[in-house]
């Protein structure tokens, strides 16, 4: 709206600039051809009725006195020249000894002979004022050229140049008002545009697949605004629904790939079970003097399988239910350092520039926090005759606690960094890929986050952020 008034202002005002210079145009060549053709007839009248012989030679003598009224009765410049551009008189009195020497241009003459009307028309500018002039042959009673006469006349464009000034002022007034009241108007209609769009811009900013999404309400707003609000209340309900669909098919997904993982890791530890029961039922011999340590040797094996068997269902148990948190005021630096104990490498460095670190969490969840970043650290040493290093580092970070853990090791690939933390995941021959999922849980449920950064070939650093209360 403000571009189209200052656009509307715009061309306004130069259509009006263009229309005053037209019209100023036209207004002086008219008049420049009213006088012209008065003062002609007026020679014409004075050649009539002279005495003289009607010549060259006499145009002077004809108009000695008369050239001067009947420029001051026209408000024109008469200047008079013979067939070769000499200046025989002009109505300039005070300036004709110098026009004297001031011939007519030759161009001019020729120009002249040549034109098919034989009159043309020169623009001049003296002292700064724009001057019109005409030059016409002078004829006898017998339309015999004896001369050349040449009117000029000065146009003076102030008034109207004036005149144009105060309609552009008081257009621009009339104007400036108009940008004003659309610069209002464009503000409140503006607001009340967008009040009703800023409304639904931030439900949607809100909208969230996990969570219940409020339908947007407006009492009053355009039909275009209503139709949207509809659009978004209809893509809320389907929403729900969706999620509620997405929930169950994650569930049952979840449920399956749980269910495919725990037959895999028990099928393992079956798989010499039922070796190592074929084989002794062959080889059994009860008069055999060695029976007992055999049988011994057979259950031992079959007690380690049931033990793996029995951390098997311990790990998954875990991971899909973990232990209540128990918050309580521990000394973090004391906590992390004592996780650390069960560690026998020698290559483990413990650092912190704090004494006393409190913060409210759970010291056995936090013991499995460490010990399982450690734990991974030291499996990722290199076999390449690298001095291996991991560092421990805990430390205070506005109401947040710290804790790094950094190791020279393999890395981690680029292309496994995005699964480090899905279940199931893991680069290393035994395990279950389910320590860094349930530490990343345990984490999530102190409001913390856990991040790490790693260069396959140079080494790993993982950080974990836990709020003190």
């Amino acid at each position: 709206m403000i571009l189209l008034v200052l656009l509307t202002s715009m061309l306004i005002v130069y259509v009006t600039v263009y229309q005053y210079e037209e019209q100023t145009k036209d207004y002086n060549k008219s008049r420049f051809g009213r006088k012209e053709q008065a003062t002609a007839r007026n020679i014409k009248i004075e050649l009539g009725k002279t005495t003289y012989p009607v010549t060259s030679k006499n145009l002077p003598k004809i108009f000695q006195d008369k050239i001067y009224e009947i420029a001051s009765v026209h408000n024109v410049t008469i200047s008079m020249y013979d067939m070769q551009g000499k200046l025989l008189k002009s109505s300039i009195p005070y300036n004709f000894d110098q026009a004297k020497e001031i011939p007519l241009p030759e161009k001019t003459v020729k120009i002249l002979a040549i034109n098919s009307n034989h009159r043309i028309e020169k623009d001049t500018v003296v002292d700064g004022i724009k001057h019109k002039s005409s030059f016409t042959y002078i004829n006898d009673s017998r339309f015999k050229r004896i001369g050349i006469l040449e009117l000029r006349i000065a146009q003076d464009n102030s008034d109207q140049i004036k005149e144009l000034e105060e309609f552009l002022s008081r257009l621009t007034l009339v104007y400036g008002l108009m940008l004003i009241l659309a610069i209002v108007l464009a503000y409140f209609l503006s607001s009340y545009i967008t009040r009703s769009i800023k409304t639904i811009a931030e439900k949607i900013k809100e909208t969230r697949l996990n969570q219940r999404n409020e339908k947007i309400i407006l009492h009053a707003a355009s039909s275009e605004i209503i139709s949207l609000v509809e659009s978004y209340n209809n893509m809320i309900d389907q929403l729900e629904e969706s999620a509620v669909r997405l929930a169950k098919s994650e569930r049952e997904e979840a449920w399956k790939e749980m269910a495919k993982q725990v037959a895999h890791e028990i099928k393992n530890p079956l798989t010499p079970m039922r070796l190592t029961v074929q084989s002794f039922e062959r080889k059994f011999n009860p008069d055999d003097p060695k029976i007992k340590e055999k049988v011994a040797e057979y259950s031992l094996t079959l007690i380690q399988q049931i033990d793996v068997m029995s951390s098997i269902a311990s790990a998954f148990s875990d991971f899909a239910k973990m232990p209540k948190q128990k918050k309580e005021k521990l000394n973090v630096n004391d906590v992390v350092k004592h996780s650390l104990d069960i560690f026998t490498e020698d290559y483990i460095e413990y650092i912190t520039n704090e004494t006393e670190l409190y913060a409210s969490l759970d010291k056995t969840q936090l013991i499995r926090i460490v010990t399982n970043l450690v734990k991974n650290a030291t499996q990722a040493m290199k076999n390449d005759g690298t001095p291996p290093k991991i560092e421990v580092k805990v430390g205070s970070e506005g109401n947040n606690v710290k804790i790094s853990v950094s190791d020279n090791g393999k890395g981690i690939l680029d292309e496994n960094k995005e699964l480090v933390f899905e279940p199931k995941f893991t680069t290393k021959t035994s395990g279950m890929g389910l320590g860094l999922p349930m530490i990343k849980k345990i984490i999530e449920t102190y409001d913390g986050t856990i991040s790490f950064t790693s260069t396959e070939g140079i080494g790993t650093v993982f950080t974990v952020i836990l709020p003190k209360t």
